[in-house]
């Protein structure tokens, strides 16, 4: 009868330390997350520590161009991104009919303009090269370089982050914007010396081990509208998980760390 009590006793025991067991466990949430692989897949993989503290697993998914992270964001593959200006990610919802929320602004990444042959302002010639991307929603964003540094002048009353090509008004260099390229094809037009003066978004010159604080000659200022968003579904924008992981991208220390690891060329911003 002892033996039996016994090992009773101990089932008993077996029973609440894996009962103890199982209720410490915390429950783990995946979230898939699309971006730029710099600097934006960068910075979320820096995070992944703090958010598996707070029972987050978070996955990133790397896309090398523009168009496919809000295909995947739409057909439901991941479950946010973060890879998109703010002008950008309007025009994309315009013209596709996407039903997405900014949950966030997390960056700015100055837009830098390059050049191998003309190391100062005062020294581009008359009917200069220049060459741009295809994406309207940056046109403005690269005109507006020109405009602070007194290149060229702008239509009153047009928003530089709506200003097209056209409402250039004062052009005295007589400067060449060629606007057909795609954007991940800047670098390689820049690296073939095809234009005088290239714009290059900061991600793709990281990648060419392009400093745009140091390596540009021209180069975009803080008051920019073109932040970093992270982005979702409408449906979606209330998610406690996602709007944890912006919680964390705002944090000092991690707005400190990115600062630091790039050195200026990459602006946290807390919005």
């Amino acid at each position: 009868m002892k033996k039996f009590s016994l090992t009773l006793l101990i089932l008993g025991c077996i029973t609440f330390l894996a009962a103890c067991g199982s209720g410490s466990t915390e429950k783990v949430d995946k979230i898939k997350i699309g971006a730029s692989p710099t600097p934006h897949a960068e910075i979320l993989e820096h995070i992944k520590p703090e958010l598996k503290k707070k029972g987050i697993d978070l996955e990133v998914v790397k896309f090398d161009d523009y168009v496919l992270p809000n295909k995947a964001l739409d057909d439901g593959e991941i479950d946010a991104n973060y890879f998109s200006t703010v002008p950008y990610f309007n025009l994309q919802k315009k013209e596709n009919g996407y039903k997405f929320s900014n949950v966030g602004a997390i960056h700015l990444e100055p837009m830098g303009i390059y050049s191998h042959k003309i190391k100062k302002v005062s020294d581009i010639s008359d009917g200069a090269k220049v060459i741009v991307s295809n994406v309207p929603s940056e046109w403005g964003r690269v005109l507006n370089i020109f405009v602070k540094n007194n290149l060229i002048k702008i239509k009153s009353g047009v928003a530089i982050d709506k200003a097209t090509f056209e409402d250039i008004t004062e052009n005295p260099k007589n400067l060449v914007f060629e606007h057909s390229v795609d954007p991940t094809l800047l670098t390689s037009a820049y690296e073939n010396n095809e234009g005088d003066l290239v714009a290059i978004n900061s991600n793709f010159a990281y990648e060419k081990g392009l400093n745009p604080v140091k390596d540009s000659l021209m180069i975009e200022q803080n008051d920019s509208p073109y932040v970093n968003i992270v982005a979702t579904k409408t449906s979606n924008k209330s998610n406690k998980d996602i709007k944890k992981i912006v919680e964390v991208l705002h944090e000092k220390k991690v707005q400190d760390w990115i600062e630091q690891e790039w050195g200026g060329s990459v602006v946290p911003v807390n919005e």
